[in-house]
């Protein structure tokens, strides 16, 4: 049927409304690259320069089974408990104390420790609550035959804090306190991190915030609870509960007193181990140990020396894949890799290579590296138990969302999960192998709830994910984590929802930073664009050809030889007037500036931070470390110093940054931090920061670090420190959500890794980093047409949309790849434009609550137990569903559609038929043209239609409403505004309105309008365009109640869209509009 018009409308077609605008514009004709063929280079990591589980001493020593544990058991000491509980002394329930009395048991071990009760004093390294107990743990006489290797067995400090939220902390250490002659190590506390990762306003529980439980009470969750053993806390605007098991140490969380069990429990396997430090000096080894290290087997297979891999070559340098560069301009060659076949035929060698648990307790080589470990066996871990069986987080992984089964019968990998901050060139897929990134927390979600444990130690850590037993049958699923240093320092969040999990979470690390709108469009990157001609062509070719862009990046050959906040005054001569060539025409430019500083005397960078003592430091504490990376020899700044944090900052200035403008902006890349001629392409872990503080204690929190001084400094740079920073960094630690951006490292030009790219950027979110994404295109190799043009789909709806490649490939520049190809690329940067209003909508909520933007389905469906695994489909927010096509030849395919909601196509605007949980998939259709999409119904999506070539063009355009309606006839959506680049929305200087469909009125109640009048004049809000989805009867009239006005409209009946035109309203006012 055609569409009909009302109130003199002059056009009958719904490229009217500005749909067309988004599928067929008008291209400017060019001679195109056409020998863009299909290539990709062959890639494999080089495992040989990477430690597994087996390699590693501390996890080789304490990796092993529930079933096979050593005899390790911890006890709290009784005697020793102590309750410091806010106010006065609590009351326990009347009826359950006479019930108590009447059976003889009286109230147990409450009695006895009311009459302890004391005000509790916070450890002064410790940030946020002071603790509401504190107690002594002791473990059982060693009767494994590698007792030894755990070292001494003094009694442990257990602190236990509890935040109003319902977060409940978890601190073990070394009891510090206790005067110990024979261990001065113990003198001294563990080096924590509190004031570089937690947030300084953690709010702890207060008078009327704990309660007690009796032993009745207990009973009701603990049907075995005796009065002597067990302890519980309801507490917390959660009112979640805590249950403290005194023997065997063991601690339980319940989202509340109905729960029908724990969400989380540590230590229900009983698998923590604590090694407490020592001087290897002062306390030699046994004779017998030094014996065995002697004879230590390296990964070479090498007795006691180093192999000479080199041949006798002089050595001139080192590649990012930590391979030599000899002086007759060789390289060093990849060892081949034994596969696990050939591993299982010789059992031999196999377990030459692995010859004793207890080897690398006082030095541990790898390759030709030798740890020195002044402090011996440091390590710490513990098993965690979680009530569900979908577990999600640990990122940076290049494998499923879901976590799989590291041990056990079932196991799906045979390595745990690494978490270690590391330069993995090549990296493969499906893999635990430790990549650029690290984030301990862990998810768990049920169809009953959702909770989590944030894990706090930045030393390296391995996780297992142990396969259920069918001996035990018991529900859920028991993790395993194993730490080279560091202390036991664990947040158990209660949930029980999705939301109140990111927000305990958030509490802890940080919430997200509202970047500048330009942030959010197209970033185009190469290693490298040659000079300012080609910056300025690239630039020239996207104006003519309209395609919208924001940001263009220069790598490392920008600099003079590798020399970071310089300029090569050959190839760009004039750094200043070519960004303003940019800014002029709304673009910015980044360059990457990394954390190795050449050793150069001559180098103003290096000579300052020389003078004034800022690098990494050599193991004896007297020397700058000296790594190889890009420029050659380096030296590292130490960024875990304030001092040496606020220096870098001050680099930023602009008359210290020479050809610098304040339209420049900054990527750290190599800040894991890489050392190409280091163990593992990175730092040795004996190295010292200018605290004395090992390399061990800090590594994976360095690149954050590094990433937070640069922000610092690009806010510093400018003299009212009113604009928002935009820095893009390849590692990151929990809180670097509040630094900027992450992107997945250096993919390849594969269909293979295309598919990895969901789970990856899913895990992350799930972290809590929710502006992340991924090299559009592959970092190596060279995409052909198709794969290029699905690859930009995808990243068109993911929250960080940059394209780069790798010095290597073929230039890839959305008009290389043929008129078509161009078209289907700019289709999509065009689509991406348009969302950008409900992107940086989602990225405000993310600001203020720490949901991520990213969203497995999970998170909006939570009791719907099909959609858990999924991870090749994700949700922006809550209203866009996305499927990409990730495979080549694929024109139709299955998209599994939540049955709880409508959907709607969003380039027809057609309703999807319904499914059922019994069968949620339709196959849809999906030429080249198309990315499916579709958005909920029940859902308001605010977007800006008209072509703009960046950001900065679009602010002052009009919005278009688009409403889906559920099935009844009702829908919700929010918008937010603000200037777009300051912090001036911190003080309330911004707008949002709440937008509600609902009995045939649409209306708009702004719930926040700080804007001042020149914002409002620049960005008027004002609304062009309302497109209502799933509008099944054609009304007779719209008015605007706030007139009376009669609004033209159009209704295409077959489609079931009504469109309101011109409709002359603001999101900066209260209006409604009724439909008759």
């Amino acid at each position: 049927m055609p569409m009909r018009m009302h109130a003199n409308h002059s056009s009958g077609c719904l490229w009217t409304m500005g749909i067309y605008l988004l599928t067929s514009l008008a291209l400017f004709s060019f001679h195109p690259n056409t020998s863009h063929t299909s290539s990709f280079m062959v890639m494999a990591v080089d495992r040989t320069k990477f430690r597994t589980c087996g390699e590693t001493s501390f996890c080789r020593r304490n990796r092993f089974s529930p079933q096979s544990k050593p005899n390790r058991g911890y006890h709290i000491v009784k005697d020793t408990v102590r309750l410091f509980l806010p106010g006065d002394e609590p009351q326990l329930d009347t009826e359950d104390v006479k019930a108590e009395e009447a059976s003889g048991s009286g109230s147990g071990l409450w009695k006895s420790l009311f009459g302890a009760k004391e005000k509790g004093a916070n450890d002064p390294h410790v940030r946020g609550p002071a603790p509401i107990l504190t107690a002594l743990l002791s473990s059982k006489p060693h009767t494994s035959q590698h007792s030894h290797s755990l070292g001494p067995s003094e009694d442990l400090l257990l602190t236990l804090h509890l935040h109003s939220n319902g977060v409940a902390r978890l601190r073990i250490t070394e009891n510090y306190n206790v005067k110990n002659g024979s261990q001065p190590h113990n003198s001294s506390p563990r080096t924590t991190f509190d004031e570089l990762v937690l947030e300084e306003d953690m709010q702890g529980v207060g008078v009327e915030g704990v309660e007690p439980l009796s032993l009745v009470q207990l009973r009701t969750l603990v049907t075995d609870a005796t009065e002597e053993n067990l302890m519980g806390f309801r507490y917390g605007d959660t009112k979640a509960v805590l249950v403290l098991q005194l023997n065997p140490f063991q601690l339980s969380l319940y989202d509340s007193m109905e729960a029908s069990g724990p969400v989380v429990t540590v230590n229900s396997k009983s698998m923590m181990h604590f090694e407490q430090r020592m001087d290897k000096n002062a306390t030699p080894p046994p004779a017998e140990q030094v014996a065995r290290e002697a004879q230590e087997t390296d990964v070479d297979g090498e007795t006691n020396k180093v192999a000479d891999r080199h041949g006798g070559k002089e050595i001139t340098g080192y590649w990012e894949d930590g391979l030599a560069i000899y002086a007759d301009g060789t390289r060093e060659e990849k060892i081949a890799v034994t596969t696990e076949e050939d591993d299982d035929d010789d059992d031999e060698t196999n377990s030459d290579r692995v010859e004793i648990k207890d080897q690398g307790l006082w030095e541990e080589k790898f390759h030709s590296h030798t740890d020195s470990k002044p402090n011996g066996p440091t390590s710490v871990g513990l098993d965690i138990h979680f009530a569900s069986t979908h577990l999600f987080g640990l990122p940076e992984h290049a494998s499923s969302t879901v976590l799989k089964p590291t041990l056990g019968d079932d196991a799906h990998y045979t390595e745990p999960y690494r978490l270690y901050n590391l330069d993995v060139f090549e990296f493969e897929l499906d893999e635990t192998m430790a990549l650029y990134g690290s984030v301990p927390f862990i998810v768990s979600h049920t169809q009953a709830g959702t909770a989590g444990v944030f894990y706090f130690n930045p030393s390296e850590t391995f996780v297992d994910i142990l396969a259920p037993s069918d001996e035990t049958n018991e529900a859920g699923t028991t993790t395993h984590w194993i730490s080279e240093s560091g202390i036991l320092d664990l947040f158990l969040l209660p949930g029980p929802s999705v939301s109140e999990v990111y927000k305990q979470y958030a509490s802890l690390t940080g919430k997200l930073e509202m970047m500048p709108m330009f942030a959010l469009g197209y970033h185009q990157c190469r290693w490298n664009y040659k000079d300012e001609r080609d910056v300025l062509q690239v630039h020239a070719k996207f104006e003519e050809l309209d395609y919208p862009y924001d940001v263009l990046w220069l790598d490392i050959e920008h600099t003079n030889g590798k020399r970071y906040f310089t300029w090569d005054k050959g190839l760009f001569p004039n750094p200043i007037s070519m960004q303003n060539t940019l800014s002029d025409q709304g673009r910015k430019m980044v360059t990457i500036i990394d954390p190795h500083m050449k050793r150069d005397d001559h180098y103003h960078i290096h000579k300052e931070a020389t003078k004034k003592g800022l690098y990494v430091r050599d193991k004896t504490g007297t020397k700058d470390f000296d790594g190889w990376c890009w420029p050659g020899s380096s030296s590292y700044l130490d960024f875990t110093d304030a001092g040496v944090r606020d220096w870098w900052a001050s680099q930023f200035a602009f008359d210290t940054y020479e050809g610098s403008t304040p339209s420049l902006y900054v990527w750290n890349d190599m800040n894991e931090p890489s050392v190409f001629n280091g163990p593992e392409v990175s730092m040795q872990k004996d190295l010292l920061n200018l605290k004395g503080v090992e390399h061990r204690e800090w590594h994976n929190i360095y690149g954050m670090l590094f990433q937070r001084a640069t922000a610092e400094g690009l806010v510093m740079r400018h003299a009212e420190k009113n604009e928002r920073p935009f820095v893009l960094s390849r590692a990151f630690f929990a809180g670097s959500q509040k630094y900027g951006a992450i992107w997945t490292g250096d993919n390849t030009a594969t269909w293979e890794h295309l598919q990895s790219t969901a789970p990856m950027l899913l895990s992350l979110n799930i972290g809590a980093l929710s502006f992340v994404g991924a090299d559009v295109g592959g970092f190596f190799g060279n995409p052909n047409a198709e794969l290029m043009t699905r690859w930009m789909q995808a990243g068109a709806y993911q929250p960080f949309f940059r394209g780069h490649a790798h010095h290597d490939s073929q230039r890839r520049e959305p008009w290389m790849f043929g008129e078509e190809t161009l078209h289907r690329l700019r289709r999509s940067a065009i689509a991406r434009y348009a969302l950008l209003p409900y992107f940086y909508t989602l990225f405000h909520e993310a600001s203020t609550t720490g949901m991520p933007v990213m969203r497995p389905l999970w998170m909006q469906y939570p009791t719907e137990e099909i959609l858990f695994p999924i991870d090749d489909e994700w949700l922006i927010g809550s209203d866009l569903l996305i499927k990409p096509v990730v495979e080549p030849g694929v024109t139709k395919m299955k998209v599994l559609f939540p049955p709880a909601d409508r959907w709607y196509d969003v380039d027809t605007m057609e309703r999807m038929p319904s499914t059922t949980v019994e069968i949620p998939e339709l196959v849809v259709d999906c030429p080249l043209d198309k990315i499916p999409v579709y958005q909920r119904g029940g859902s308001i999506i605010p977007r800006k239609l008209r072509l703009r070539r960046s950001t900065q063009m679009m602010i002052a355009d009009p919005y278009t409403l688009f409403v889906a309606l559920d099935g009844n006839g009702r829908a919700t959506g929010r918008m937010y505004t603000d200037d777009e680049h300051s912090f001036d929305h911190k003080s309330g200087r911004y707008a949002s309105a709440l937008l509600e469909m609902a009995t045939g009125q649409l209306s708009n109640s702004v719930s926040h309008q700080g804007l001042t009048e020149l914002d409002a004049s620049v960005n008027p809000g004002m609304i062009e365009r309302i497109v209502i989805m799933g509008f099944v009867t054609e009304p007779s009239s719209a008015v605007l109640t706030t007139t009376g006005a009669k609004l033209q409209f159009l209704y295409e009946q077959d489609a079931n869209v009504l469109v309101v035109r011109k409709p002359n309203v603001s999101m900066l006012d209260n209006w409604s509009i009724q439909f008759q």
